[in-house]
């Protein structure tokens, strides 16, 4: 017998602009077991947000038009049971010790540098669920 996958039914929202990384997103958290809607911008995110109540939020930072610093700020500011109280992730190639702060000080649980690993990624999801269950 299997072990149940590590993300079985979690539903995660996943924003980010670029196609590819979206697909990798995706496929990763599908793959342990997650259901996954991806989204290509802060506008659809948040239409995605209100209507579907995912329980994490997975989102890039460096996006055309309304960034991932702004996505979390909106977020942030919406009634809990509208998906303000997600736990949320940036996942993004600004990297360095200062975007990790403007991150976390935005709104985000958790920082992780691009490139991720898959084990990596479907960890920090998993991580992200257990310890914000208040959320």
């Amino acid at each position: 017998m299997q072990p149940p996958l590590p993300l079985a039914g979690l539903n995660v929202l996943v924003v980010d602009d670029d196609d590819d990384s979206r697909f990798y997103v995706t496929t990763v958290l599908e793959t342990d077991g997650a259901t996954v809607v991806a989204v290509a911008s802060a506008d659809a995110a948040l239409e995605a947000l209100v209507k579907l109540q995912p329980k994490v939020l997975v989102c890039d930072i460096a996006m055309p038009g309304k960034d991932g610093y702004t996505l979390i700020r909106k977020v942030r500011s919406l009634e809990p049971d509208q998906g303000g109280k997600i736990p949320a992730a940036a996942l993004t190639a600004y990297a360095d010790s200062e975007d990790r702060v403007r991150a976390l000080e935005a709104g985000f649980q958790a920082h992780v540098a691009k490139p991720v690993d898959p084990s990596q990624l479907v960890a920090i999801v998993a991580n992200l669920v257990a310890t914000c269950q208040s959320y």
